[in-house]
């Protein structure tokens, strides 16, 4: 007779969304769309949606964030929903968290809660472990602080998983204690990643940047052929930076490297911004940034503009953008014909991809070669015929265009198309 096989996994969260935006606000027109994504967000935390409630409101309420009319119809759909988790699209304060789960008998959440616990599940690598602990320890520390009683028992769910030792501690001392020594360990991460920068700074280097799920990896994947990227269509499928070199064509010296980076969405907790901020150092030192932007997506338009405001949380000012709009095989012919002619007055320069459509990626790597061209003018460079080893590291890490001796001085002129870095370490700018 077989054996009764006892599934032991936790059952699924049941998760209401709770949407309040103001009304003088741009989000109450985009309410339906926030809480769409907010319900996306929740699907990759593992939870189950199985309503919604908004409201529209002047100011939030101090103790309960919407209005107590609201907060019984809260109740009464819980109640017929079966709901577990109550998940707030904006952030709660410590004091409008602990007077929901009071009213509602249920754990509340919010979004930046929500997204921290994402964080947590997909982070793989010890760094990207660090850094997500790092964030939920900080965003939790001001409500241990405030709210010790309440959070003396740790509570289960989404909102509040991690990798390694995330539960909420119970002593702010050892809490403190462990942010400062995930800082200490992530800033001998930073020494180690700015060592390697260094070793490539003679390459071209372009970083994909973009809202999450705008087909960043995918791209990553199309262009350098590199069947080790994972790819997953959900919200934040990878943490981790990952760079590949990627060839161009154009001859010798038609080489970048590539890099995809983590995935932004509009209010990223602060903290998770500064924790992954040595993550993201990789934008600051590229020579280029590729905006990577779901054209399909109906608000497009706002998550560009998330994109843009971290960016310049960041730092990143100066560096040049091309704005690459991807998914164009979702629109049809006249959709995508429309986009072109208005991107060429609003963000001239833009490139229109498809990373899932035979030769799709054609443009953007035109546009690369172009840049990396831009990038690394032409020049002539002196050297001794018998400077081998200089002549060797030019060939290998520049575009060498033509070299002949010169009958006057005897020198050997190279013409190449090379970095100033380059140039300058070996003696040659």
């Amino acid at each position: 007779m077989p054996r009764e096989i006892i599934d032991l996994s936790p059952p699924q969260e049941r998760a209401i969304l709770v949407g309040a935006p103001l009304k003088r606000g741009t989000a109450k027109l985009l309410v339906q769309e926030h809480l769409e994504e907010l319900g996306r967000l929740a699907d990759t935390a593992g939870a189950l949606v199985v309503g919604t409630l908004t409201q529209q409101v002047e100011r939030p309420d101090s103790a309960t964030y919407i209005g107590s009319g609201k907060l019984e119809e809260l109740k009464a759909l819980i109640a017929e929903r079966g709901a577990t988790v109550v998940i707030f699209d904006d952030e709660l304060t410590p004091a409008q968290g602990k007077n929901l789960e009071g009213a509602l008998a249920k754990r509340v959440i919010d979004r930046a809660e929500l997204i921290l616990d994402i964080f947590a599940i997909r982070a793989r690598s010890a760094e990207a472990k660090m850094q997500v602990e790092l964030a939920q320890l900080e965003y939790s520390l001001p409500r241990l602080t405030k709210l010790w009683s309440h959070l003396e028992k740790f509570r289960g769910g989404i909102g509040v998983r991690g990798p390694g030792e995330t539960q909420l501690e119970t002593d702010r001392r050892l809490v403190g204690h462990r942010i400062r020594l995930l800082k200490e360990r992530l800033s001998e991460v930073t020494r180690s990643r700015e060592v390697q920068r260094k070793q490539r700074r003679s390459q071209f280097r372009a970083a994909l940047v973009g809202y999450t799920n705008a087909g960043k990896s995918s791209i990553l994947k199309g262009m350098s052929a590199a069947n080790d990227i994972f790819v997953e269509d959900r919200l934040f499928a990878t943490l981790d930076p990952l760079t590949r070199e990627v060839s161009l064509g154009g001859g010798r010296g038609g080489e970048v490297l590539l890099t995809d980076t983590v995935g932004f969405i509009r209010k990223l907790p602060h903290d998770l911004v500064a924790s992954f901020r040595a993550t993201l150092e990789e934008t600051r030192e590229a020579d280029l940034l590729l905006h990577v932007i779901d054209a399909s997506h109906p608000t497009w338009e706002e998550q560009r503009l998330v994109v843009d405001d971290v960016l310049v949380e960041l730092g990143v000012h100066d560096t040049p953008v091309v704005h690459v709009f991807n998914k164009t095989d979702r629109l049809t012919l006249g959709e995508e014909q429309a986009l072109s002619e208005r991107m060429g007055n609003l963000l001239p320069g833009s490139v229109f991809v498809s990373a899932v459509q035979p030769g799709g990626l054609e443009s953007l790597r035109a546009a690369l070669l172009e840049a990396r061209r831009a990038s690394r003018p032409v020049r002539e460079v002196r050297m001794s015929p018998g400077d081998g080893k200089r002549l060797s590291e030019l060939h290998r890490s520049a575009e060498v265009l033509g070299q002949r001796v010169d009958d006057a001085s005897g020198e050997l002129v190279v013409r190449v198309r090379a970095a100033s870095e380059l140039l300058a370490r070996l003696g040659l700018g």
